[in-house]
């Protein structure tokens, strides 16, 4: 079987699950979703997923009730309706073995937890595996958008790794369900972005690239273990929005648009660089909104 059309098909199944993560979903349904037979079909998407079907639908399902209990005044039992439990006592058994807390504790408290976020195969295994994790370079982007804005002093919910300096090393050393658990605090004051951090945020031992999210000065809930809560300084950040792309190809265009970010000259604007102050940051690559990132920028001393 052709490998691009294994991905195209595990790629069918998995928006199968999204348009139907509220009602039940059979096997042969996914199936025919990917035009395989049963057998193959889950074969094929625990091999490019990493997970059987149903342990990917129920840890969606979980993830997507935890949300609603964190922000919407819910039962317990009527989310877990929602989302396809068959009972309130099945629904907190699964939760508490996925998050380690039941899910009235947890709608009480909402501390950190690790979310399942399900990603598309078709990026990381049609632009990534069969290219190599390179970033690749296209023909030259323009941007859609640039302004400068400034940052407030604020915490910062922070997972470091050891020596990367790019995500992919991170994901090696830290794992790849970081973004699951920062994704998942409430107070966050924006979405969770990856970082490269000037060398005097860079603790001994610890790596340049990590991933984090901003918080309010006041957030005090307890930290996961492996991570920690930094203050980082005001700055401010120009921030560069690249052209939508194709989710597809997403390496060969974010590579585009950083290679673009680096050879900009901010200088006519009043600006000079300032990555020795804060960090660089990358929102997570969305290919209908284009590639966001900021860079730290200080004001040119004026004659």
């Amino acid at each position: 079987m052709d490998e691009r059309e294994q991905i195209e098909a595990v790629a069918r199944m998995q928006r199968y699950i999204e348009t139907h993560l509220d009602e039940p979903i059979t096997l042969g349904e996914l199936a025919a979703a990917a035009a395989y037979s049963p057998y193959h079909a889950a074969r094929m998407f625990r091999e490019y997923t990493g997970k059987a079907p149903f342990d990917y639908i129920r840890s969606y399902r979980l993830s997507k009730a935890a949300v609603v209990l964190r922000d919407q005044d819910r039962k317990v039992v009527d989310v877990a309706f929602d989302f396809v439990f068959g009972s309130h006592e099945g629904f907190t058994k699964a939760f508490s073995r996925q998050f380690g807390l039941s899910p009235k504790r947890y709608a009480e408290t909402t501390p950190a937890i690790g979310l399942f976020l399900p990603w598309d195969v078709r990026p990381y295994h049609l632009d990534v595996k069969q290219g190599g994790n390179k970033m690749k370079k296209a023909q030259k982007r323009s941007f859609l958008f640039v302004q400068v804005v400034d940052r407030p002093e604020r915490k910062v919910l922070v997972r470091r790794g050891v020596k990367a300096t790019e995500y992919f090393e991170f994901c090696e050393e830290a794992g790849c369900d970081v973004w699951g658990v920062l994704s998942s605090v409430k107070e966050a004051l924006y979405e969770p972005v990856g970082m490269w951090l000037p060398d005097k945020l860079i603790p001994p031992g610890t790596s340049k690239y990590v991933q984090g999210v901003e918080l309010p000065l006041t957030y005090d809930k307890p930290i996961p273990e492996g991570y920690e809560l930094v203050t980082f300084e005001p700055c401010k950040m120009m921030v560069f929005q690249g052209e939508p792309y194709d989710d597809a190809v997403f390496m060969t265009e974010i590579g585009a648009v950083m290679e673009a970010i680096d050879a900009y000259d901010p200088a006519p604007f009043g600006y000079a660089w300032a990555d020795d102050e804060a960090p660089r940051i990358q929102l997570e690559p969305q290919g209908h909104r284009g590639y966001i990132e900021a860079r730290p920028v200080r004001p040119l001393a004026r004659e």
